[in-house]
């Protein structure tokens, strides 16, 4: 008996106990390998005693102390590490408790940004489809998930969505993949037409696609182009980096891969590898110079903003990835793709493997050579992650990855200090459950 609301009400969880390494422990012993890191949060593995004592040291000194009051030590040293390691242009950082706050901090400092400077239309949002942004109501709105979204639709902001950048559905067999970026990001000259340029705020997209697609990257120039057209019409470009940054890509911005850097830049999860809440919203210094010599005010905020203990934890983790662990991510990554090729090339309702250091998908079709989709009926993500639970591994599987209703992926996100033993048992335990799964609907 519960009185925690939880997620499922009629499936209810295992109470955890330990955590330990790249394993959790619940409370009939049972061990569970980590390897979607809860969801892409913990990069550290769990048990990091440098970031517990790191925590336990801010507890002694300072808890809480609100932001508009004071601010504290571990939050400017993390506000400094960040922007000596951000994409050009980044200059200030407001923290945040999570993703979707980061988010919301964002579309509004957007917003106030044109109105300090005297473009007063700029309103208008431009995201993608099948993209996921956040569950609070604005982030909801720019996210392109539309299971997510249905049920709240009426609550919802008006937001343009074009295509993804998803080249295993959406590149013709006859187009090379520089040509099908080119044309997919040309969908954002396209909107920006239709809505006036200067009605247009800010475009929105994750440089690894994590929930909804199952860790999709942009084709090489995608992004590059969508940085032009930005410019060119003098609109925000915000790049969310709240499941693909901090290193799961193998850089500790995943936009550094894509050689551009945004106006706003929003991380969370890896940022605090699960040990605290936090989350922060980075822009560039133009847009804060607007705001220090306009209002002088971004009218914005929450009451855990800056939180010490967060900050602390948030520093202690990023010294560990910008002191060598990143840079161990991407030969990770690519050990993890060719193990899951290995086991899965001769599967025939796995069509694609994808992703970008340790931020990997599998998306699962009917067949291979037509990339069918299964049924939705079958209802194979959910089975799927029930049966990897009961065998020991934690996996983010996820359906409606074509267009909210057809189409199933997994996502994994193993912690960065995951050994290849880790990796093998992953990918074993993974293939066990898929075939698992495969058998009970009927596909093998």
């Amino acid at each position: 008996m519960t009185r925690v609301f939880p997620r499922n009400s009629n499936n209810l969880p295992p109470v955890g106990l330990r955590g330990d390494g790249v394993y959790l422990t619940d409370s009939d012993g049972k061990q569970y390998l980590d390897g979607s890191g809860g969801a892409a949060v913990s990069c550290l593995g769990h048990g990091d005693q440098a970031v517990i004592e790191a925590i336990k040291s801010q507890l002694d000194s300072m808890a809480y102390a609100h932001n508009s009051f004071l601010t504290s030590e571990p939050a400017e040293q993390l506000a400094d590490i960040l922007i000596d390691n951000a994409p050009a242009g980044l200059d200030r950082v407001y923290f945040v408790s999570g993703g979707s706050e980061a988010i919301e901090a964002a579309l509004k400092l957007a917003r106030q940004y044109y109105l300090e400077i005297g473009q007063t239309k700029r309103s208008k949002i431009i995201a993608r489809r099948q993209s996921y942004h956040g569950n609070t109501l604005g982030a909801l709105a720019v996210g392109g998930n539309a299971w997510r979204r249905a049920q709240f639709s009426p609550l919802l902001i008006d937001v343009s969505h074009i295509a993804p950048c998803f080249a295993y559905r959406g590149r013709e067999d006859t187009e090379s993949e520089e040509a099908y970026g080119q044309r997919i990001a040309d969908e954002l000259e396209e909107e920006i037409q239709r809505l006036g340029p200067e009605n247009v705020m800010c475009f929105v997209a994750e440089p690894v696609v994590g929930a909804t697609l199952g860790a999709v990257p942009a084709v090489e120039g995608y992004f590059r182009r969508v940085r032009e057209i930005c410019d060119r019409h003098g609109v925000l470009l915000i790049l969310d980096e709240v499941m693909c940054g901090m290193g799961r890509t193998g850089s500790l911005f995943a936009c550094e891969q894509e050689g551009v850097s945004p106006d706003i830049c929003t991380i969370a999860k890896g940022l605090g590898a699960g040990y605290q809440p936090i989350g922060a919203m980075i822009c560039s210094k133009t847009i804060h110079d607007a705001i220090r010599q306009g209002s002088g005010f971004f009218q914005h905020g929450h009451t855990y903003l800056s939180h010490p203990v967060a900050c602390a934890a948030g520093l202690a983790v990023l010294k560990k990835l910008t002191g060598g662990l990143v840079s161990g991510v991407a030969s990770k990554g690519n050990y993890l793709q060719t193990q899951l090729k290995a086991r899965f090339e001769k599967n025939a309702h796995v069509g694609d493997i994808r992703g970008r250091g340790l931020f990997v998908g599998l998306e699962f079709v009917r067949d291979r050579e037509t990339k069918a989709c299964l049924d939705p009926a079958l209802k194979f993500n959910a089975k799927l992650k029930a049966a990897a639970f009961a065998n020991g591994l934690i996996c983010y599987p996820m359906g409606g990855t074509i267009d909210g209703q057809q189409g199933d992926h997994v996502l994994l996100a193993p912690p960065f200090i995951s050994q290849d033993t880790h990796l093998d048992e992953l990918v074993d335990k993974l293939g066990t459950a898929i075939d698992h799964v495969l058998q009970d609907v009927g596909l093998q």
